[in-house]
């Protein structure tokens, strides 16, 4: 199962986010955090120290992401998902990044993991639909390892 604290590690690593950056994000969607509540959520699921990223905080973090790398819209920002899942986080990436279906491809097959444009898009459908597909935590975790080789080569 993959968690929201092994997310935020893995986007921390893939941009090379320090302490200060990673404050600023969350800063950029109004949510002020400390260094120290940073630090316990990219602890070890061990350390005694470790604190759970709730969904509504992971959800925060995104929309700051989206902010960081896409600008902040005037007005106020979108309400943090309370609930949040892989279709959710797979989509809040996809624009953070500025992503078209070709390029979510490309970065798929990074990973080594080939998929049609009907099989990406239906990750994306409002649940109701009836090709909606939900996001196994596998094609989520290839996601982020080609995100790795696509960005973290060339920070």
């Amino acid at each position: 199962m993959i968690t929201n604290n092994d997310i935020l590690r893995r986007i921390r690593y893939i941009f090379d986010f320090d302490d200060s950056k990673m404050i600023a994000i969350f800063g950029l969607a109004d949510y002020p955090v400390t260094r120290k509540q940073i630090s316990d959520w990219l602890k070890q699921d061990e350390d005694p120290a470790f604190q759970k990223c709730s969904d509504t905080q992971m959800a925060i973090f995104l929309n700051g992401l989206i902010n960081d790398k896409r600008g902040k819209k005037e007005g106020s920002q979108p309400e943090p998902e309370k609930r949040l899942n892989n279709n959710i986080i797979f989509r809040k990436l996809k624009i953070a990044l500025n992503l078209k279906a070709e390029d979510v491809l490309a970065i798929m097959a990074l990973a080594n993991l080939r998929m049609s444009k009907h099989e990406l898009s239906s990750f994306f459908r409002s649940p109701k639909h009836r090709n909606y597909r939900a996001c196994q935590d596998q094609i989520l975790r290839n996601f982020l390892s080609g995100m790795q080789l696509k960005y973290r080569d060339t920070v």
